[in-house]
């Protein structure tokens, strides 16, 4: 997203993933929006425009919309991506939160969680190459479609499942997910230790192995300084008018602040067993990217 005067460009995703890479991070992710409170680059464009650039690093969806998109187009482009980039990409997908986006195509809001459970077994079943039922409520897609090109990767692209947390929701983990996706201004590591071990308790119940389970924690809005006044600025005028929340309740569960600050929300939630944090920059990506190799991740406990 634009930030200040910052553009939407190519070379600001380029410079973006070449900090990224060159700080030593594991992976870089786009979200998906069709409408939001300011100008949105189109995820998959966006992650498909930096796969020559990003050398190793995981791709990843944080999340994708299967119910906005149609899971039939979604699978076509996340299998183009994990094509082009010989299979490093990991999906999370989710209903959306925003009705914005649903009243723009036309499909009821309050029928995103019946559509997402049918549209999650269409997406796995043609990113895996696995028949299909052709017997769907809201998907009717013919029983013998199949990719081509299919996936890279053999078995198809990992499918997370994301959910901020409620019992519901990290059922569907279990029962769908190869991962599970939280979301961090959603949650506080105490939340997530919690849900971490409700999503065990379902997935044993399905026979799953909760041991090692894939986790990571998405939207981490990040910002590192030691001037208080202008962290106070990017989280009072920046953050909390986009997100339409409370600055004071943002607070304690981003990364907007003093280095110790942001240290001590990852050093808790590396405790609670998160296993991967996405860090979204309120601009400014080089430095920040740099400030948070260099000065945070030193000083997260158990790094």
């Amino acid at each position: 997203m634009p930030f200040g005067e910052e553009p939407l460009s190519l070379r600001r995703l380029r410079n973006a993933v070449d900090a990224a890479r060159g700080c030593g991070f594991a992976a870089v992710s786009a979200n998906d929006h069709l409408i939001f409170q300011t100008a949105w680059l189109d995820g998959l464009t966006a992650l498909a425009s930096v796969i020559e650039c990003s050398d190793r690093l995981t791709l990843a969806t944080t999340v994708s919309l299967p119910v906005l998109r149609g899971p039939v187009p979604l699978a076509k482009g996340l299998a183009a991506i994990d094509v082009l980039s010989e299979g490093r990409l990991v999906a999370a997908v989710g209903p959306g939160s925003s009705k914005r986006d649903y009243d723009a195509v036309g499909i009821s809001f309050e029928e995103r969680w019946q559509r997402f459970d049918e549209a999650v077994a269409v997406l796995r079943a043609l990113l895996g190459g696995e028949p299909l039922s052709g017997d769907g409520r809201y998907y009717r897609v013919p029983g013998d479609l199949r990719l081509a090109p299919a996936p890279h990767r053999p078995g198809g692209v990992p499918l997370w499942v994301a959910s901020w947390g409620s019992q519901a929701g990290l059922a569907r983990v279990a029962r769908r997910g190869d991962g599970w996706l939280a979301s961090a201004y959603n949650t506080t590591p105490e939340r997530f230790s919690a849900a971490r071990a409700v999503l065990a308790r379902a997935l044993e119940e399905r026979g799953r192995h909760a041991e090692g389970f894939p986790n990571a924690l998405a939207t981490m809005w990040t910002w590192v300084s030691d001037d208080r006044a202008e962290g106070d600025r990017v989280l009072g005028g920046v953050l909390a008018p986009l997100l339409a929340r409370d600055p004071e309740e943002l607070r304690g569960q981003v990364c907007i602040g003093p280095v110790e600050h942001c240290a001590e929300l990852l050093s808790r939630y590396a405790e609670a067993g998160c296993q991967r944090v996405y860090l979204w920059p309120l601009g400014e990506e080089r430095r920040q990217l740099e400030l948070v190799a260099n000065k945070v991740a030193p000083m997260i406990r158990g790094n």
